[in-house]
C-alpha cells in the first residue's frame, strides 16, 4: 500500500495521531515490570487512573478497542447469548466477526439518535431460562462513528441502563471517543460512564497516545476480563512503555479535544459554503464531519482519490459519503488549505 505524503492534510481519522514530545520522554523512562508476572507498574498506574477518571473500581490495559470491547462481551456473556447493538454501530458492522470467537450471537437493532430505541431493546430483551437464545449484554457507543460523531446525552444513556438493568442485563460502553463526548457536552467522563457496567475507552485517537485502550468496571469484572486478555494473547509483558503514553494522554491532552470540536465545526461551515448539499445544516457535535458526493460508493471512491491527488487524505463512509476526521495536527491552516482543495475540485466539475 502506498504511504501518504508527508505534507498532506491527513483527514483520515485520528488514529493517525503521534505521541507527542512528552509522551516520548515519559516512555523512555517509566519503570517497567512484567505484566503477565508481577505486574508492570507503569501499567497498574494507568488502569487506575483511567477506571478513576470512569467512575469505576477498576482498569484493564488492552491494545486495542476492538480487543477491549471483546473481552468485554466474553466477560459478561451467558452462553448461549445475543449481544443486543444499535444497527448503524461500530460493534455490529465493523467487530461482528468477533461473534465466531465469543459464541454470541450480534444482534442489530433500530436506533434513535445512535441508542438502541427504547421500544426495540425492551421487546428484544430476553432473560428467560427457555429462551433459545437469552439476552447476555447491551452494547453502546458514545460518540457514535458512523453517525458523524454523535453525543449521547446522560438522561439517554439512563433510561436505556435502567431498562436492561431491570431485566438484569449488562450494558457494555464502547466509548472509542467517550472523551469526546465529555468534553462536548462539557461533563467529567464519569457522568457518561455512570449508566454503565463496563466501558472501553481508546487512548490512541484523539489522545494521541500510540498504542492501547482501557476497559473499566466492578473489580470483579475486570478480574474476569483479565484472565480473558490473557486467553487472547493481550498480556504484553513490559507494556509500560505504552501506558507511560496513556497517562500523559490522560493527564494532558483530554481538554484540549475541544480544538478539533471547533475545527470540524469550522470545516463543516466551508464546506456547506462551497456546496450547501454537502453536509447537513447541524454543524458536528465532536471532531467527526460527513458530507455527501453523491449516490454511490464510486462518486465517493472517485473523490477520496481526486482529494488525495490534490494533497487531502479522506475515507469513504457509505454510499455517496466522505468522512473527515479533525485532530491535533490538524490546524486552522490545514482546515483552510483543505477547504481550498474542495473548493477548487467543485469548480472543475
Amino acid at each position: 500500500m502506498p504511504q501518504p505524503h508527508p505534507d498532506a492534510i491527513d483527514l483520515r481519522s485520528d488514529t493517525v495521531t503521534r505521541p507527542t514530545p512528552e509522551m516520548l520522554e515519559a516512555m523512555a523512562r517509566a519503570p517497567l515490570g512484567d505484566d503477565g508476572l508481577d505486574g508492570d507498574p507503569t501499567v497498574r498506574a494507568l488502569e487506575d487512573a483511567a477506571a478513576e477518571r470512569l467512575g469505576k473500581a477498576a482498569g484493564l490495559f488492552v491494545p486495542s478497542g476492538t480487543m477491549g470491547n471483546l473481552v468485554a462481551v466474553l466477560a459478561h456473556g451467558r452462553l448461549p447469548g445475543e449481544v443486543l447493538a444499535e444497527a448503524g454501530s461500530h460493534l455490529v458492522n465493523s467487530e461482528r466477526a468477533a461473534a465466531g470467537l465469543t459464541g454470541m450471537h450480534y444482534r442489530a437493532l433500530p436506533g434513535d439518535g445512535g441508542l438502541i430505541a427504547l421500544p426495540a431493546l425492551e421487546a428484544a430483551l430476553d432473560t428467560d431460562v427457555s429462551a433459545r437464545c437469552p439476552t447476555a449484554m447491551v452494547a453502546v457507543e458514545n460518540t457514535h462513528n458512523a453517525l458523524g460523531g454523535r453525543v449521547a446525552a446522560p438522561a439517554a444513556l439512563a433510561a436505556l441502563h435502567a431498562l436492561a438493568v431491570a431485566r438484569d442485563v449488562p450494558v457494555h460502553t464502547d466509548g472509542a471517543r467517550l472523551f469526546n463526548a465529555a468534553v462536548a457536552l462539557g461533563l467529567p467522563c464519569r457522568r457518561l460512564a455512570e449508566h454503565t457496567d463496563s466501558v472501553t475507552v481508546c487512548l490512541s485517537k484523539g489522545l494521541s497516545a500510540p498504542v492501547g485502550s482501557v476497559l473499566a468496571g466492578s473489580r470483579d469484572f475486570i478480574a474476569r476480563a483479565r484472565g480473558i486478555r490473557r486467553m487472547l494473547g493481550g498480556t504484553l509483558r513490559q507494556a509500560g512503555v505504552l501506558a507511560a503514553a496513556g497517562l500523559v494522554a490522560l493527564e494532558h491532552m483530554v481538554e484540549r479535544l475541544a480544538e478539533d470540536h471547533a475545527r470540524a465545526r469550522a470545516l463543516h461551515a466551508g464546506l456547506r459554503a462551497i456546496d450547501a448539499g454537502w453536509c447537513a445544516s447541524e454543524p458536528p457535535q465532536t471532531n467527526i464531519v460527513q458530507l455527501r458526493v453523491g449516490t454511490t460508493a464510486a462518486d465517493a471512491r472517485q473523490w477520496e482519490q481526486r482529494l488525495s491527488a490534490a494533497g487531502v487524505l479522506v475515507r469513504t463512509g457509505g454510499a455517496g459519503l466522505l468522512r473527515l476526521v479533525t485532530h491535533r495536527h490538524i490546524d486552522d491552516d490545514a482546515v483552510a488549505r483543505a477547504l481550498q482543495v474542495f473548493g477548487a475540485l467543485r469548480r472543475e466539475e
